[in-house]
């Protein structure tokens, strides 16, 4: 009953994930109805997406098509000695907010899920393995999700990395129960970790 070009509206932002039926009615009806700017902007932006953004050559984290690499890696104030390890590119800007970490990245671009196919040759585990020796790499941090899949990752890393550095130093990031959690509303996994990773009082 929908005039056409609004119907493929709501169909194509119902492709997103996250949005149902009835959202993506209320965001093509409010793109409809306001400023045509505003739908033009983001139209325009979309277009723009794949030609503006690509992966860096080196640590697979997003970077302006203009850059060779990215800035995260090529500054000079960073230690390229200490990687941390995350599944996905927005995991770094994450980290990024913390202003704790002063080391480099590399992105797996994924995590182990036999079910959906991905397996260790998918990801970008044999690039990591070279950057040991060309950075002088002396401790990989390992901050992938606390999933299954994340789990299954991490100890495949541990174990190749063991064995193309012997010498490298191994970390995870500390995982447990958050702040103002119930221990009733806590998951297996983080409870377990929870108690793996206990701390003296």
């Amino acid at each position: 009953m929908l005039p056409k070009a609004l119907s493929d509206a709501i169909d194509a932002l119902g492709m997103l994930p996250g949005v149902g039926p009835r959202t993506a009615e209320r965001y093509g009806y409010y793109l409809f109805k306001a400023n045509p700017k505003i739908a033009e902007g983001i139209a325009e932006t979309l277009s723009n997406l794949h030609s503006g953004v690509k992966s860096c050559p080196v640590t697979f984290a997003l970077i302006d098509a203009d850059e060779e690499m990215s800035p995260l890696y090529t500054d000079p104030s960073r230690d390229k000695s200490t990687i941390l390890v995350v599944e996905e590119p927005l995991d770094i800007y994450a980290i990024e907010a913390t202003k704790g970490f002063k080391g480099v990245y590399h992105v797996l671009g994924g995590a182990l899920s036999p079910i959906d196919g991905i397996t260790p040759e998918q990801l970008h585990i044999r690039e990591l393995t070279e950057r040991l020796e060309r950075d002088n790499v002396r401790e990989v941090i390992i901050a992938t999700n606390p999933s299954v899949e994340g789990e299954s990752t991490a100890l495949l890393l541990e174990k190749i990395l063991h064995e193309s550095k012997p010498t490298l130093k191994i970390t995870r990031l500390a995982r447990g129960l958050p702040l103002g959690v119930d221990l009733s509303y806590a998951d297996q996994i983080t409870l377990s970790a929870a108690l793996e990773n206990r701390t003296s009082l």
